[in-house]
């Protein structure tokens, strides 16, 4: 944040020197983000007007001198954290959060956090000092420390696929994951299988829960009883998803098709087929969940449900925006429609 500060009247750090309040202060006794201060200070238009009025209001009773511009000084910012960066899905949310962020002339800092001792407490720390406008977190969980610090802070949080309860007190983006895991399961069952495989996501993400539920509630709203032994784990990475197929396949009675919670694990799944000599669709149907730009070019091109993770990127980044300054979105829980695309990745079973 601009190096500016206000001057506390009626105490002293030293002999004829005023004590200097923060912005932090600032923006905690007026309930507003330090961002918003910082947008009253530089005469920013995208402040509500209750808001400017209360901010200045405190600025000219601690005597606020505005120091003029340093080469220091920063632009707004948001923080965009991921649990990992090596999934092509992450690109797409990038491409949706940096469209809207570009458009308001701000800057975004992408990190992720996953898989490195102390790295949470780093990255709050390098937030910390970069004073960070927002945070934006992709199905991330994060200490409730930090979780805290953040809101004493006064940094918004939005979190897009939140992975823990979806009661946490912040607003979250996600797409209508049951109603896609139903609509791939009712595909294949209207295709004649009977026999469909399911290779799901991990069990702590909200979203891999309800694409499992809505694969249960399709096979049981058509009379089809859920076999568990066709229900095999995945992580949403390639490797589970050859993993998961091989231990369909070995089944004495295997599946006619797999559903895989993930495109890349469907891509996995295709490659464990191809190594044993089966051919999709003809041997086995396979169906997706995100609907990636490579899909549409792999061999053959996967049906897939279509999840909206551009417009999530953009719907997140536009929440977090506007809860710096100080505007309350206006809905808590966002769920934007899944859609399924069929490809040549299914067909009718061979033996019904």
């Amino acid at each position: 944040m601009a190096r500016e500060g206000v001057q506390r009247k009626g105490t002293t750090q030293s002999p004829g020197r005023p004590a200097k309040v923060t912005i932090t202060e600032i923006a905690q006794e007026a309930g507003v983000s330090v961002p918003t201060v910082s947008r009253v200070v530089n005469g920013r238009s995208d402040v509500s007007p209750a808001t400017r009025a209360r901010v200045e209001g405190l600025l000219r009773r601690h005597g606020y001198q505005r120091r003029p511009a340093s080469p220091g000084d920063r632009s707004v910012l948001v923080d965009l954290v991921f649990n990992d960066l090596d999934s092509p899905w992450a690109v797409e949310i990038i491409r949706g959060v940096e469209e809207i962020a570009h458009e308001a002339g701000v800057g975004t800092v992408v990190s992720a956090i996953h898989g490195r001792a102390g790295a949470a407490q780093q990255w709050m720390t390098n937030l910390r000092a970069r004073a960070s406008d927002g945070v934006i977190l992709v199905t991330s969980v994060l200490a409730p420390g930090l979780h805290e610090e953040l809101r004493l802070l006064g940094v918004p949080l939005v979190v897009i696929d939140p992975a823990g309860s979806a009661a946490m007190d912040v607003p979250t983006v996600g797409a209508t994951n049951w109603a896609g895991g139903m609509s791939a399961t009712q595909h294949l069952l209207g295709l004649g299988h009977r026999r469909i495989g399911f290779i799901e996501g991990p069990p702590r993400l909200l979203c891999s829960r309800a694409r499992l539920d809505g694969y249960r509630a399709a096979l049981d709203a058509a009379g089809v009883p859920v076999d568990d032994t066709l229900i095999v784990p995945g992580d949403f990475y390639p490797e589970s998803g050859f993993a998961g197929c091989d231990r369909l396949l070995d089944l004495v009675d295997p599946p006619t098709a797999v559903f895989a919670a993930s495109d890349q694990m469907a891509l996995g799944a295709i490659e464990a087929l191809r190594r044993r000599g089966l051919r999709v669709p003809q041997d086995m149907s396979v169906v997706g969940f995100d609907d990636l730009p490579e899909v549409r070019w792999s061999a053959p091109p996967l049906t897939t449900v279509r999840q909206p993770l551009s417009d999530m990127g953009r719907m997140a980044a536009r929440a977090v925006l506007d809860l710096a300054r100080s505007v309350t979105p206006a809905s808590p829980r966002v769920e934007l429609a899944t859609e399924l695309v069929v490809r040549a990745s299914t067909a009718a079973p061979r033996r019904a």
